[in-house]
């Protein structure tokens, strides 16, 4: 048995105290429900933030690993130019 149904059936008072006292029940519930969904709500936006955030760092590191190779060939051809550069004012 339940605390709210035996302060209900048990407990003497007026009809007016008895419609506040279930209005402030139904209330009760009406909220819990409410903060159920937001909590629910704020789990998944947590949740979906850290994939974004996984996904961007990792689209990265991709787009560095393929970009590499050319970045690569260009630090190469900088230093050579810069080596003819060098012999080329002895």
């Amino acid at each position: 048995m339940n605390i709210t149904h035996f302060l209900l059936d048990f407990y003497p008072m007026t009809p007016e105290e008895r419609s506040i006292l279930e209005r402030a029940l139904k209330l009760a519930e009406e909220n819990n429900a409410l903060l159920l969904g937001l909590r629910r709500y704020n789990r998944v936006s947590s949740g979906l933030r850290a994939l974004y955030w996984v996904i961007i760092i990792g689209a990265s590191f991709g787009a560095f690993y393929l970009i590499q190779p050319y970045i690569q060939n260009t630090l190469n051809q900088a230093q050579d130019s810069a080596s003819q550069l060098r012999d080329l004012l002895k």
